[in-house]
């Protein structure tokens, strides 16, 4: 039988951040990455978790179930994911995917709330080397031109084509993954412009990250970028209790392409990160 509902909290400014919460059992909270929402991002995997789960689903503002705001910077998408986990009102584990990943981690270094963490290919982006810099780049550069010509489905295209590698591209495609997700690029164009101009604390951060008490897992493919593999080494090398998996066949799209993998892998480490070891 299907469990599925919503869930609400409205954030320190006014805005509402909503989510879609599936099955039953320990609490977990899915962030999703840069290019599309929560719904998007993680319904591959919810076959293989909600019977073990609660698993909630909430999205940026301007996405999914959530209203928005003109404030996309790091800082007040950070106070959103915590103003969901207090509303939850328990211990919770908490997931990201790429831009999601790292939310969870500015959450995490501040939340009593967050027991356990899975990181999925967090971005460093002081961590890219120059023909990385350029790869990505180019492809925020292409995405915009696209998205003012007006084929939004061809910018988001655009933009998944620097982290995503020829197999995942496929496999997206035929999902439906950048039609689903085009009506977020203008969004993303101002979330990607104030990401650069953002000075306050990120999640490369080595006091950030130091601040990080709950056991983390960072799972990083075995066909990414470079720089992704030195994304998970820095998390693991700063938070103090921290290691790192390879996904072996996975690039940056595990979500997309290794659903089933992924969702055993976070069963494994949820179970294992609860002080009792039972899934209530």
């Amino acid at each position: 039988m299907k469990t599925q509902r919503t869930h609400y909290v409205t954030a320190t400014d006014g805005v509402t951040i909503g989510g879609t919460v599936h099955g039953q059992g320990r609490p977990l909270v899915f962030l999703h990455g840069g290019i599309g929402d929560s719904d998007i991002d993680w319904n591959r995997l919810l076959e293989h978790l909600t019977g073990r789960f609660t698993c909630h689903l909430p999205s940026m503002r301007g996405r999914g179930l959530s209203g928005d705001h003109p404030d996309l910077s790091l800082g007040r998408q950070v106070d959103d994911v915590l103003a969901y986990l207090d509303s939850i009102g328990g211990p919770t584990g908490l997931v990201g995917w790429s831009a999601g990943a790292n939310l969870a981690l500015g959450a995490a270094a501040r939340s009593d709330a967050v027991d356990a963490v899975v990181l999925v290919e967090p971005p460093m982006r002081g961590l890219m080397d120059e023909r990385e810099q350029a790869v990505i780049g180019d492809a925020v550069a292409r995405m915009g031109e696209l998205a003012a010509e007006g084929d939004l489905t061809a910018a988001v295209r655009a933009f998944a084509g620097g982290p995503f590698n020829d197999e995942e591209m496929a496999v997206a495609e035929d999902a439906g993954y950048f039609e689903a997700a085009g009506r977020y690029v203008p969004h993303l164009l101002n979330m990607l412009q104030q990401v650069v101009a953002y000075e306050g604390p990120t999640a490369e951060d080595p006091a950030v990250l130091g601040a990080i008490s709950a056991p983390v897992l960072v799972l990083h493919g075995s066909d990414t970028m470079p720089f992704y593999h030195a994304s998970a080494r820095h998390v693991a090398d700063h938070v103090p209790n921290a290691r790192v998996r390879e996904i072996p066949g996975a690039g940056h799209a595990a979500p997309l392409t290794h659903p089933e993998t992924l969702a055993k892998t976070f069963a494994e480490f949820f179970v294992a990160a609860r002080p009792s070891g039972l899934v209530s």
